[in-house]
């Protein structure tokens, strides 16, 4: 009984307060009342964009088919356009359309009302969804598409209205390209389903338009996506065109549009870049292949030439289009070229890493790399300008590795992930595509560099780049088929990481990556790139990130702490990655902090039995170039650290004890009395760092006195420190602002 009013509750929400809807569908079609009812709400249930009216025409559907039992193939619609299954919309226009439209009572109703209705929907999702929807309805009346559908839409691909014309060219597009599918099926032409005068009128839209100016202003940005889909479905349904004027002027608008992308607003060009480059890729593979299989040479020079001199356009996109343009040509079209295009790409590259800026064209030259490669394909003893092969892969890995390296920043963040992202990619389908063609050429180096880069990848902070490089580690390390050769330690890998974390281990979260990505340390081949990828990790910002990392980096500090080779071996390493980015902040801010937390943490305790041990040494002379910074956060970092060292024996500490002193006067009244601070905790955790008749004194004086104030005064509480700790005043010294005395 429930149920019942369930279902009737539905029904007059559903007919109640959507009549309209039924009404403005029903009355168009049909004039029996049960067959206006049952169709328009079909119609509702699977077409229209609320989806609360989907769902109430549905109910209201399974209503009338369990009362009255006269709707046509009802209980086999219901199990498709069930409440749930009308929820989500691309399901509704995709696959529930074209399995109601399988009923042949239904067929040209729902094609009717795409065309009458949605091509010309003021959302354009909604249009798109409908043109995408008519090509799979296609097959269900292919003769009723060509004959009626079709002519009406290239009536309207040139009509007045914007919506309806846009609507109209892609759905030209998409119903000629899937009767194309047809005919190849009953091995006949595309030319024997369309008409002469509809093949005239497809080819005649792009030439209507731009004699129109309808290229041109808000406009243009649907104009030009919804032509190049007709360009790309078209060419993909090998019409009749080649050497034909149209060829041409296609030609020109995809050329036209890559100039003219920074002219679009935002939220329609990486759309059109999308649509224009598709289009391209169909269009040289279908037009301009000669009957040898060759590329037309006259055309093949103008748009390599053409797409290489985007690439140091002074708009961002404009090199963003070129290089997903080179990226996009055919095998045949970067034949004896192969050099010329990837010397572009890689300058670009090279140059605009350098500078910082065009970041998302970076991103895009390095895909284009990969995909013109794949492309070109791989011969060991081939010619480095057709093929990828033993002379020039070193050169392409190492603009893949280099991009591995950027980490540019700007208002947006750190934009360089993109680059990174693009560029682990292109590893992974390179690297594949060489071991299972040619692995002779992939050298134990170039293996060995890309696996140490992508564990470092694996290690740092941002979820999901660490994820995508972990994912790919991953892949690489156990592909079977091909097998990719000389991975360094891939025994102990295999170890660390068996075969279940390829699906069970989630890369995202800091709690289960870390504990992983930590154990890399104890391989030698990987330990300088994992360190350095968990330094930025350990010493960020992120709790989460900051915890996990930590903990996992502890636990194997704690497993080597008594082992004095292996604590030397892992301190060379930190010294090594502390040398090599001293004055690179993104990694020596992150990397001070954690060296603070290991010597709060005691984890180089066996070092301290030792007077002036190298490793203190080195760490000591390494912080004072950075004294020298002008940036408080680094600065307090330096802090931390000095006060961690003071539990070294031997002239080191008085060394120590100079540089804290000196900081004691720092120009910046902030780190004054930051260091006061650390010493007066210091001095409580280790007791034997002065003379215990004074440690009172110096206690005291640090924690009173105002570090604050101005430096004459503070400068005579630092000397009588000196005093007291044994350490020799330092001389004034007036060189510049950021200097100490």
């Amino acid at each position: 009984m429930q149920l019942v009013n369930h279902h009737a509750s539905l029904w007059l929400f559903g007919v109640g307060v959507h009549a309209r809807k039924v009404n403005e569908v029903s009355s168009r079609f049909f004039s029996h009342p049960v067959t206006a009812v049952y169709i328009a709400l079909l119609i509702t249930a699977v077409f229209d964009r609320n989806v609360n009216c989907r769902r109430a025409a549905s109910a209201a559907f399974q209503e009338n088919v369990g009362r009255q039992g006269t709707f046509p193939h009802g209980i086999d619609i219901l199990t498709a356009a069930d409440y749930f299954s009308v929820g989500n919309i691309s399901n509704c226009y995709l696959n529930i359309s074209v399995y109601v439209a399988g009923f042949p009572e239904y067929t040209k109703s729902i094609i009717d009302h795409l065309i009458s209705r949605k091509i010309n929907h003021w959302d354009s999702a909604i249009r798109e969804l409908a043109t995408e929807a008519l090509h799979n309805l296609t097959p269900q009346a292919p003769d009723y598409m060509a004959t009626t559908v079709l002519p009406q839409l290239l009536t309207a691909a040139v009509a007045v209205d914007l919506h309806g014309r846009h609507g109209a060219i892609l759905a030209c597009g998409e119903i000629t390209y899937a009767l194309y599918k047809v005919t190849l099926l009953t091995n006949r032409s595309v030319m024997d389903i369309i008409s002469p005068e509809c093949v005239d009128a497809l080819k005649n839209i792009h030439n209507v338009l731009h004699e129109r100016k309808q290229y041109r202003g808000f406009g243009g940005g649907l104009m030009r996506p919804a032509i190049c889909s007709l360009i790309e479905k078209l060419s993909l349904s090998k019409m009749p065109f080649k050497d034909d004027p149209i060829i041409a002027g296609w030609q020109c608008l995809i050329d036209d549009t890559i100039k003219s992308l920074h002219l679009f607003s935002s939220g329609l060009k990486m759309n059109i870049i999308v649509a224009v480059v598709t289009a391209l890729s169909a269009l040289c593979e279908e037009y301009y292949q000669d009957k040898t299989n060759q590329a037309d040479a006259q055309i093949q020079d103008v748009l390599i030439s053409q797409y290489l001199d985007g690439l140091k356009s002074s708009q961002v996109l404009t090199r963003c289009g070129s290089a997903r343009a080179l990226g996009c040509l055919p095998g045949f079209m970067v034949h004896s070229k192969l050099k010329q295009i990837f010397e572009g790409l890689r300058h670009m590259c090279a140059v605009s890493q350098k500078e910082g800026n065009f970041t998302e064209a970076r991103r895009d030259a390095v895909r284009s790399v990969s995909q013109v490669f794949m492309k070109a394909g791989v011969c060991p003893h081939g010619c480095p300008d057709s093929v990828l092969c033993s002379e020039n892969i070193a050169e392409v890995y190492g603009v893949l590795l280099s991009s591995l390296n950027d980490y540019t920043t700007d208002s947006r963040g750190d934009v360089g992930a993109w680059v990174r992202e693009a560029a682990m990619t292109s590893l992974k389908e390179l690297t594949l595509m060489v071991a299972n063609s040619a692995p002779e050429i992939l050298s134990p180096n170039l293996v060995k560099s890309m696996m140490c880069c992508l564990a470092q990848q694996a290690a740092e902070k941002i979820d999901h780049y660490r994820a995508h490089a972990g994912n790919i580690f991953l892949h690489l390390l156990h592909n079977a088929e091909p097998v990719v050769p000389h991975i360094p330690h891939k025994e102990e890998l295999l170890s660390i990481f068996p075969v279940e974390t390829i699906t069970s281990l989630n890369w995202n979260a800091p709690s289960q990556a870390f504990q992983y990505i930590a154990q890399l340390l104890g391989l030698p081949e990987y330990q300088y790139h994992t360190l350095l990828g968990l330094s930025v990790s350990v010493g960020g910002i992120t709790e989460s990130t900051v915890h996990h990392s930590s903990q996992s980096l502890f636990v194997f500090l704690k497993e080597i702490q008594n082992d004095s080779d292996a604590l030397t071996q892992f301190a060379q390493t930190l010294l090594r990655i502390f040398r090599d980015n001293l004055h690179n902040d993104r990694v020596c801010v992150p990397l001070l902090k954690m060296l603070s937390q290991m010597l709060a943490n005691s984890f180089f305790e066996i070092f301290t039995t030792q007077e002036n041990h190298q490793v203190c040494v080195e760490f000591l002379v390494l912080c004072k170039e950075l004294r020298k910074s002008r940036d408080v956060v680094k600065l307090r970092a330096c802090v931390d650290v000095f006060c961690g060292l003071i539990q070294f024996q031997g002239d080191v500490r008085k060394k120590v004890l100079s540089q804290l002193l000196l900081l004691l006067c720092h120009p910046f009244p902030v780190i004054r009395k930051t260091t006061s601070s650390e010493m007066y905790e210091m001095l409580l955790t280790y007791d034997d760092i002065t003379d215990p008749d004074v440690l009172d004194d110096v206690m005291t004086l640090l924690s009173d006195t105002e570090w604050e104030s101005d430096l004459t005064t503070v400068r005579t509480h630092r000397n009588q420190l000196c005093d007291w700790l044994g350490v020799p005043r330092p001389q004034p010294i007036t060189k510049g602002p950021a200097q100490v005395s």
